[in-house]
């Protein structure tokens, strides 16, 4: 196919002004105004409402909707496509499909093949950036991009392809799986040479070390991380110089212990004096998901609460980080919507422990009861004030 020139917006479509009222109309609250227009406080009829100071939507999934919005009012009669999910979150997804937004679908061969799109189309990339060859490939039709990859990713981007470039490992704590570290890895690769690993925790970053300090089989090493390393990947030569970075959304603790046994290890193999040489660290967690990090540490050592409601996509990384947290001090309930609590009874929400979907009974306690209450990055005030409401209506109906 031959290539045509692609347009891609990265600043704005110019109609901020038109779409104004419809984001507002979709995503505001006025019940989340008032609770931080007073000390982020509710109390009613033995309720009490604690909301975290740090919640909710950050500015780059707030930009990334906004251009989505803009790329509607801007191009009222185009085919609009996205790459995946905008965001991890379901009603808002759910309001760009209502929009004539649709997913680019995926061939039953799980490769990638964009033939068909044409010249006037439209795509729109999501927040956490697309890998390095489905940008190459969605240039080829010569379609219109709108690309809404959030500042913070793409500073990770230049991290790791400067990495890359100085001969060093990309290693990454992330999910595999998650688009935004499927796009931090492809830059690894625009190197020549270049070389990734992921690891999920600390568990898995202790095998790495042990095989930096001591060797082992091969074999057991490209089975166990099979799925999140470069396809040429060789522990034996590609663990002696690592740069490390993470996923935005991680737990930026568990990165710094990560780095930390990272650059012991390398230092015990190669000496202390020539580590420079073997090892390159950079914090790249987000400054928005370390502030709702901080802000949940903040509320529930400052507040004593009865429980915890953690409103967010239940696919989200960072939502499910802030349950993780807040589940090391009182019962914790991740939550997508206001619809997953069910009644005074029972409420449906992600295990933090392992990640399943689970009905829990009996989660709100009898009589006056005090409840924190924060969001993921990716979710809009309007569904922080529908739980508030939800939790109002069910103590109520309890009480009386």
């Amino acid at each position: 196919m031959s290539r045509e020139k692609t347009t891609i917006y990265r600043k704005g479509l110019g109609v901020q002004d038109k779409i104004k009222n419809r984001l507002e109309q979709d995503y505001f609250s006025g019940i989340v105004s008032y609770l931080k227009a007073h000390d982020f406080t509710l109390s009613s009829g033995g309720l009490t409402i604690y909301l975290a100071r740090e919640f909710g939507f950050c500015y780059g999934v707030e930009r990334a909707v906004n251009y989505a919005y803009q790329t509607r009012e801007k191009f009222p009669d185009r085919r609009i496509f996205l790459i995946g999910d905008m965001i991890h979150n379901p009603f808002v997804n759910r309001q760009l499909r209502e929009m004539q937004i649709e997913i680019l679908p995926v061939p039953e061969t799980g490769k990638e093949d964009y033939s068909f799109l044409k010249k006037e189309d439209v795509v729109v990339l999501p927040a956490f950036g697309i890998p390095v060859s489905t940008l190459e490939l969605l240039k080829q039709p010569g379609c219109i991009l709108v690309d809404t990859t959030c500042g913070s990713v793409m500073s990770v981007w230049k991290r790791v392809e400067s990495y890359a470039k100085e001969g060093y490992t990309v290693l990454v704590h992330g999910k595999y799986w998650h688009e935004e570290t499927r796009a931090t890895v492809s830059h690894a690769l625009k190197a020549p040479g270049g070389k990734y690993l992921v690891v999920l925790n600390k568990q898995e970053a202790q095998f790495v070390c042990d095989f930096i300090r001591r060797g082992g089989p091969r074999e057991g090493f490209m089975e166990k991380f099979r799925q999140a390393l470069s396809s040429d990947f060789d522990p034996d030569r590609d663990l002696q110089k690592i740069g490390l970075a993470n996923q935005t959304t991680m737990l930026r603790g568990e990165s710094m212990e990560i780095a930390e046994m990272i650059k012991t290890a390398l230092a015990a193999r190669f000496g202390a004096k020539n580590l420079t040489k073997h090892f390159r660290n950079f914090d790249t967690v987000c400054s928005a998901t370390q502030d709702r990090q901080d802000a949940v540490v903040e509320l529930l050592t400052q507040k004593k609460v009865d429980l915890m409601l953690v409103v967010g996509g239940f696919n989200s990384s960072n939502t499910g980080h802030l349950a993780e947290i807040s589940s090391k001090y009182v019962p914790t309930f991740h939550i997508e919507n206001a619809g997953c609590i069910l009644n005074d009874k029972a409420i449906r929400c992600r295990d933090a422990a392992d990640g399943r979907e689970k009905i829990k009974r009996d989660w709100l306690p009898i009589g006056p009861v005090k409840i924190a209450l924060t969001a993921g990055a990716s979710t809009p005030s309007s569904i922080i004030g529908e739980v508030v409401t939800q939790l109002l209506a069910f103590h109520r109906k309890q009480i009386e």
